[in-house]
């Protein structure tokens, strides 16, 4: 008695039409789009490596600016706005100012860094 399943494997391996139906479901062995075409869409790894770079170096502007935005939109937390009953420990930590200063510690000492060695890290030369 013959293997109705030996049939059904021997049709999908002939590499016959690119559409055909097995069981009553209609089956093709082709994609959607060709590799070439995936290929032509996707960013260059340098396009990339230069994104990355430009996302840690905003990392450091935007957290300034976040600082600011939350020193107006909150300015009674900024002791210099508000002095009265203020104690020198109120006039150093402020939180609006303390984020502004860590985005300017981030953009001037780490960020340069940080960029630097995404860039050498693709080359593959290790430091």
């Amino acid at each position: 008695m013959p293997d109705p399943g030996r049939a059904r494997r021997r049709r999908l391996r002939s590499g016959g039409p690119a559409g055909e139906t097995v069981r009553g479901h209609w089956v093709s062995s082709e994609i959607a789009t060709t590799i070439s075409e995936r290929a032509a869409r996707r960013r260059s790894p340098a396009t990339r490596r230069q994104l990355r770079g430009l996302a840690v170096q905003l990392l450091g502007p935007l957290t300034m600016l976040a600082g600011v935005v939350w020193a107006a939109v909150q300015p009674y937390r900024v002791a210099f706005l508000y002095p009265e009953g203020k104690g020198a420990y109120d006039y150093l930590v402020q939180p609006p100012l303390l984020v502004v200063l860590v985005g300017l510690v981030f953009a001037l000492a780490i960020a340069p860094g940080l960029v630097e060695d995404l860039e050498g890290g693709e080359h593959g030369s290790p430091r």
